[in-house]
């Protein structure tokens, strides 16, 4: 497949679908959404990405690295860090809002970016140089495409 139709798959399946939750499978960001029939979807995020309200961050990636207040040595182990709590605060806004994905913008080195209202973003960019996944978007059962197109 090559990467006009690997983009045209991820746009496809992303496009007014809501987002449901956001969350991490060890290091990996994760997040899922129903699609516009009704069908599981997920992100995998394996490179940096972050969350972002108009000018201001609200979760990233690197937020794994931080242990909350108190946690302890094992926080990452025990979703304990910085990023589960936002993730938390995250999906509890979701849960009330049910956005939809309003744009899906692909770039050619494979970055992503999801929008939806008000003024909500996703922004994933790969920043590895070799044919690593960075990410893929699936639908549970069915067709996945990601970054690098073909690795998938």
């Amino acid at each position: 497949m090559g990467a006009d139709e690997e983009a045209e798959g991820v746009r496809r399946i992303l496009q007014q679908a809501v987002v449901r939750s956001v969350g991490r499978a060890v290091g990996m960001g994760v997040v899922e959404f129903t699609g516009p029939g009704g069908e599981e979807l997920a992100l995998h995020i394996q490179c940096p990405f972050r969350f972002v309200h108009d000018d201001r961050v609200l979760l990233g990636s690197q937020d794994m690295k931080y242990p909350q207040k108190g946690a302890g040595p094992n926080a990452f182990d025990n979703f304990r860090t910085v990023y589960d709590e936002r993730a938390q605060l995250l999906n509890n806004l979701l849960t009330k809002a049910g956005p939809r994905v309003e744009s899906v913008v692909l770039g050619k080195a494979g970055d992503l970016t999801l929008s939806w209202g008000p003024g909500v973003r996703l922004e994933v960019f790969p920043d590895c140089s070799g044919r690593e996944e960075a990410w893929r978007i699936l639908i549970r059962g069915g067709a996945h495409h990601g970054y690098p197109p073909g690795i998938v």
